[in-house]
């Protein structure tokens, strides 16, 4: 049986996978578009095995919230296009259902777990059949499970999932403004991605790690050159002392201030006075779609006409 362009596009809408591999899925199973489907599902592990060596650093965070339990977690593909199907972006909310009720405490494990959706295979073999769909290389990067014991977690995704974040607080008071007064912080932690929620956390080898290299920089600088040791420590302490704010979610200028000048600290306080609550941030988790990735740097258009040789 002839295979049309028609065919290829068909079967690469129902599945996400690639132009080739749908060509030659059909082409295996004589033009027939339910076998071709299965012949794809079935080359799964070799095609994942081919995969494995890409760099998949586009995709998803994707969020959810249950209760007083959240999950986030980080699905990577290779391409941004991948990133925007239906197919892709499905698998990425079971994957994150799936972090929402599990038990596990990092990827391995979670990896090694049943699927939830279908018991007879794990986590690491459903991604192994949607790599064999979609046709590119897949990763579970990451996932973090948060629950609040004492208070309410919300969520806020930035970008269509290309930032993802929780924020726990402790709170006697749970209602629809504090629900608020909290998005507004996660929306903050999207924005200005800080490490910590407040100088307490911050430990004292960092601290020294980085006074020394201010120090540096400072003793290189020619407008301190010849300046006394009180005035050179002056000035470590406050270049320090400033970007220890700029990291501590607590110390940061609030983004939505009218006055640019309150701090989420002083933010937080009003909204616990305004709702005779007592409210406090107890941790964040932020995660950023590819980051850390070493991105590799393609040609699209050379590898498409590569592929159509």
């Amino acid at each position: 049986m002839a295979i049309t362009a028609a065919m290829v596009k068909e079967l690469r809408e129902m599945t996400g996978a690639g132009m080739m591999d749908c060509k030659k899925a059909l082409n295996e199973t004589n033009g027939n578009m339910e076998e071709a489907v299965e012949f794809l599902r079935k080359n799964g592990q070799a095609k994942a095995e081919k995969k494995a060596g890409r760099i998949a650093a586009e995709g998803l965070c994707k969020v959810l919230v249950e209760g007083n339990t959240a999950a986030v977690v980080e699905v990577n593909s290779e391409t941004d296009f991948v990133a925007k199907n239906e197919e892709f972006q499905k698998f990425v909310t079971s994957v994150a259902k799936q972090a929402l009720a599990t038990s596990s405490s990092d990827i391995d494990a979670f990896l090694a777990e049943q699927w939830n959706e279908d018991t007879s295979k794990t986590v690491k073999e459903a991604l192994i059949e949607k790599i064999a769909v979609i046709g590119e290389n897949l990763t579970i990067r990451r996932f973090e499970k948060v629950t609040a014991a004492n208070g309410c977690v919300v969520s806020y995704t930035h970008g269509g999932g290309r930032i993802g974040v929780i924020v726990e607080a402790d709170t006697d008071v749970v209602n629809d403004n504090i629900k608020e007064a909290l998005v507004n912080l996660a929306m903050q932690v999207a924005a200005l991605s800080p490490k910590y929620v407040s100088p307490d956390e911050i430990s004292e080898e960092y601290k020294a790690h980085e006074r020394e290299i201010i120090a540096e920089q400072i003793k290189n600088d020619p407008k301190m050159a010849g300046k006394p040791d009180k005035v050179i420590d002056g000035a470590v302490n406050g270049r320090l002392n400033k970007e220890l704010k700029e990291i501590c979610l607590v110390e940061q200028v609030y983004v939505k201030a009218e006055d640019g000048k309150q701090t989420v600290k002083q933010y937080i306080d009003k909204v616990a006075k305004d709702n005779s609550a007592k409210l406090s941030v107890k941790r964040f988790v932020r995660f950023e779609t590819g980051e850390g990735i070493e991105k590799k740097q393609e040609n699209f258009a050379e590898e498409v006409a590569a592929q159509m040789k």
